[in-house]
């Protein structure tokens, strides 16, 4: 009898121990969670959301279950709701109903994973602002998000989209969408009820043409249309009044777009079967600065290029252009010009690998001299050392230029010249400068632009961060470690190039103010010594360029920058700690 009692009871013992299991989720993750009211579970291998992470806020802790009593701050009935889920990096295939047991959720980020389909429940998250679903196999949108009226931000990049719902307009609240590399061939008239948009992402789809009412985008600033199967762009796109920046690359364009959007600063075009320019297109771009028309076949350039007096950068490589109109030399704000892979006539082609400054200035002497400007060849002659001193570059282009000297200082003839002129570019690059010339600070008010790239900085002084209008700074193949705390002064910034310098951590002014420049589009920080990226710095939306290349950290790996700039931010944002 007693055999057979203990036989039952060995039996009751392995069956309570095969019902044991370790929880999915650590304890102390939740309970972290409970006072935060946000909980990070990227790359655990998930391929299941566990329920004790949608019941986070219904049941109980298991602690309070099994005690009695617990300290003040583990009152569990005064948790914060849960605002934050970090499921990236996962294996996820599915998402559960119960994700509406989660109400209060305002970020919810299931990017990088293996679902094919979304629930209906998400609906029912109506305090949702952003939303992350790119990298996963989804090929419809539920019409249940487009309810989602508080949503500020959805990624749907890198999946299987074919179509999207009618009922997408209705998020009123949308101010960046991003659709690339899905199989998009059409999209919703609806779209042009999202009014609050301001980047708007379409590339690598399979577009044939753009909604009429994409023009109805009166706030959009960003439109990026590359890699599709466009062959026209609709006249209305012109009234789009924020437009600034288009992206049409890889498409099958054969004319250049009449868009006079009023605030269009950067069109890129290349990797089209463009073959003219016509002077009407050209004439209409009243604030272009840049203009990217490389891999087209364009055969010439009418003189009405010249009307593009805001032009700062020029890309015509890789066309069939045998002529250049010398008058091209007389834009006052032309600073890049690309013509590699032409078959001109008539210059060098060691000429063109001299840079853009000796182009402009050979293209110049072809042009016959004016009466009109006899007097300003006078005054170039009276001056001493006029081979240093550039006279046309200073009063015609507003360029300080002395670069590829070699030089330890610039000469104050230079800057004397210079006194009176309202110079907005400063090159004096490829010298041999250990500090940035302090007569520099003549010109603190007008200068926007500044080159010291190619020269012996061992480190950044302040005096640069005293010119409020400063976009664009070059300090690459220097020596510098750090950069001066007053650089957060620099709010109109756009470029910051500091490759080939010896910067062993990020710098710290700008780990403190990336977020506040919300101008700043280029950062590069290629072939230093980097040990780490701050995870913060996915954060900075209005980055759309960023080099990390070259650098000795661990992490993102190489795999990951060699991927671009959308994959590093985004891998950065999935790491920042809750």
């Amino acid at each position: 009898m007693s055999r057979f009692k203990r036989a039952g009871q060995g039996d009751s013992l392995a069956g309570f121990k095969t019902e044991k299991t370790e929880p999915t989720v650590p304890s102390g993750l939740l309970k972290a969670a409970g006072k935060s009211g946000q909980l990070n579970l990227s790359g655990r291998g998930l391929k299941e959301v566990p329920q004790e992470v949608y019941r986070l806020n219904v049941d109980p802790p298991l602690d309070a279950q099994q005690n009695v009593s617990f300290a003040e701050s583990d009152r569990w009935w005064e948790q914060a709701d849960l605002t934050k889920l970090l499921l990236s990096s996962n294996q996820l295939t599915q998402l559960s109903d119960d994700i509406r047991l989660l109400p209060a959720l305002m970020t919810l980020d299931l990017h990088d994973n293996q679902m094919s389909s979304l629930p209906s429940a998400l609906g029912e998250l109506q305090e949702l602002y952003e939303l992350r679903l790119s990298h996963n196999q989804l090929s419809a949108l539920p019409v249940e998000v487009c309810s989602l009226k508080k949503l500020s931000s959805i990624t749907l990049q890198q999946n299987r989209l074919e179509s999207l719902p009618e009922e997408l307009g209705q998020l009123e609240n949308l101010t960046q969408l991003d659709l690339s590399n899905n199989l998009l061939k059409d999209l919703p008239s609806s779209l042009g009820r999202l009014t609050s948009l301001l980047k708007l992402n379409l590339s690598h789809n399979k577009l044939s043409a753009l909604p009429d009412s994409v023009a109805q985008l009166r706030n959009l600033k960003l439109l990026d249309c590359s890699n599709n199967q466009l062959t026209d762009i609709s006249a209305s796109l012109s009234e789009m009044l924020a437009l600034e920046q288009l992206y049409l690359r890889h498409n099958k364009l054969r004319v250049l777009p009449k868009l006079p959007a009023p605030a269009l600063k950067e069109l890129y075009v290349g990797n089209n079967h463009i073959e003219k320019l016509e002077a009407e297109q050209l004439s209409c771009l009243k604030a272009i600065s840049l203009l990217e028309l490389r891999d087209n076949k364009i055969q010439t350039l009418p003189e009405q290029i010249t009307t593009l007096s805001t032009l700062t950068r020029l890309d015509l490589t890789n066309n069939d252009i045998s002529t250049l109109p010398a008058s091209i030399s007389l834009l006052p704000d032309l600073k890049v010009l690309l013509l590699e892979g032409n078959p001109l006539r008539g210059i060098r082609r060691d000429l063109l690998t001299k840079g853009t400054n000796e182009l402009l200035k050979y293209l110049r002497g072809r042009i016959k001299e004016e009466p009109d400007k006899a007097e300003e060849q006078q005054t170039a002659m009276t001056l001493p050392s006029q081979a240093r001193v550039n006279v046309h570059n200073i009063k015609t282009l507003k360029l300080l230029d002395y670069s590829a000297k070699q030089a330890a200082d610039v000469p104050d003839e230079l800057f004397d010249a210079a006194a009176e002129s309202s110079v907005t570019s400063v090159n004096f690059s490829k010298n041999q400068l250990t500090s940035i010339p302090p007569r520099l600070a003549e010109f603190v008010s007008s200068v926007s632009d500044i080159n010291l790239g190619f020269n012996r900085l061992t480190c950044c002084s302040p005096d640069i961060c005293k010119f409020p209008q400063l976009t664009n700074i070059d300090l690459r193949n220097n020596q510098l470690t750090d950069l001066p705390s007053e650089m957060k002064d620099l709010t109109k910034l756009r470029s910051v190039t500091l490759n080939y310098n010896r910067f062993k951590s990020f710098p710290q002014v700008l780990y403190e103010i990336l977020i506040k420049l919300v101008n700043l589009s280029t950062l590069d920080l290629s072939n230093n010594d980097l040990l780490s990226v701050p995870p913060e710095l996915g954060l900075c939306s209005s980055l759309r360029c960023l080099s990390l290349e070259g650098n000795p950290f661990r992490s993102p790996r190489a795999a990951i920058v060699a991927r671009g700039t959308d994959a590093v931010m985004e891998y950065l944002r999935s790491r920042i700690p809750t």
